[in-house]
């Protein structure tokens, strides 16, 4: 292959694996041929069940090791474990430039504090913000941030105005990236002082990566009239939590209403492809892959619990964002 993208995959984070990623790559390798995966695990665990998929010798790399990091660990005792690991391992091979990109479905805090062991923050960014997409009645929301940063200034929510913008426009080539604020209400003086002070900023200054819309309430976040939702990640975290559960009781709800009569089942036949596009638009895996913006490096955080489904489109994630120059576009217009 002539300059393929690599990415680096940390093969024994999350549940179920190293099957559930190695499922996923295959997933993602017969849509995507021109991959190389540089596959960071017990060897001995990951070959036998390569050599069951269809992915191509010339396609990967398995960078043995037994040691892996926990969802038990802390992210001090996480770090602490060493340079051995796979997740340590895979992140370390963007440092040295030897992959692209890393996938992890491990333990989120010890990937957020290795990373920032071992890679740069992007120059004027003081914060990295946790990022992820987020369906509307349109397309697809980015929100930021989900978790990594509990309290933020201005400039933190100026800065992630901008990556989730340049973000949007990696993931979705040609759409005009729309900026709102997480808030209590749409009114100009509501919120916190740094809220409405952020509000100032964005609002007189002007950037051509994106069109400022001012503030949007919870309830309106799936509306499709802005894509890039900016907020800190307390407020975020909850948001996400909230909207997710609401989701799977939906989802529950009207499977239980259609198998509980015979009418409802003849209605659910009737209307099966209807119900297949309701289900595929709340489903998380199709929006798996989680974004820790900032860094010089793109990390991609995929959810441990996932299955291979979710595991390959966090891989795909990886792929636009690096197709589309995520890191360039965060550089030319940071402040």
């Amino acid at each position: 292959m002539n300059n393929p993208i690599k990415i680096a995959v940390d093969a024994m984070g999350g549940e179920k694996s190293p099957l559930k990623v190695i499922k996923g790559i295959e997933v993602h390798y017969l849509n995507s041929k021109h991959i190389f995966y540089n596959i960071f695990g017990d060897q001995n665990l990951i070959e036998p069940l390569i050599k069951k998929t269809k992915i191509s010798k010339n396609n990967f790399k398995i960078i043995h090791t037994e040691k892996s990091i926990k969802d038990t660990d802390s992210p001090l005792s996480a770090a602490k474990k060493g340079k051995d690991t796979s997740m340590w391992l895979a992140i370390e091979s963007l440092k040295k430039e030897n992959s692209d990109a890393i996938v992890s479905a491990g333990n989120t805090g010890a990937l957020f504090v290795i990373a920032k062991l071992n890679l740069n923050m992007i120059e004027n960014i003081d914060k990295p913000a946790l990022s992820a997409l987020w369906p509307n009645k349109n397309g697809m929301n980015i929100v930021l941030d989900l978790g990594a940063n509990i309290e933020c200034s201005e400039k933190n929510l100026v800065d992630f105005s901008l990556m989730g913008s340049a973000l949007h426009k990696s993931l979705f080539e040609g759409e005009e990236a729309k900026v709102a604020l997480l808030n209590i209400g749409s009114e100009e003086l509501k919120g916190n002082n740094i809220i409405k002070n952020t509000y100032q900023i964005l609002n007189e200054n002007k950037n051509s990566l994106f069109e400022f819309k001012g503030y949007i309430e919870g309830n309106h976040i799936m509306d499709g009239d802005v894509n890039v939702i900016v907020t800190d990640g307390f407020t975020g975290n909850i948001a996400l939590k909230t909207a997710e559960g609401t989701a799977n009781f939906i989802t529950d709800e009207l499977k239980n209403a259609l198998n509980s009569s015979l009418i409802g089942k003849i209605s659910a036949l009737l209307n099966i492809k209807n119900l297949k596009k309701f289900k595929n638009k709340l489903d998380p895996r199709l929006y798996n892959g989680a974004i820790l913006l900032g860094l010089d490096k793109p990390v991609i955080k995929s959810h441990g619990s996932t299955d291979d489904i979710g595991f390959a489109n966090s891989l795909k994630v990886c792929e636009k964002i690096i197709n589309g120059k995520l890191i360039d576009k965060i550089k030319k217009n940071i402040i």
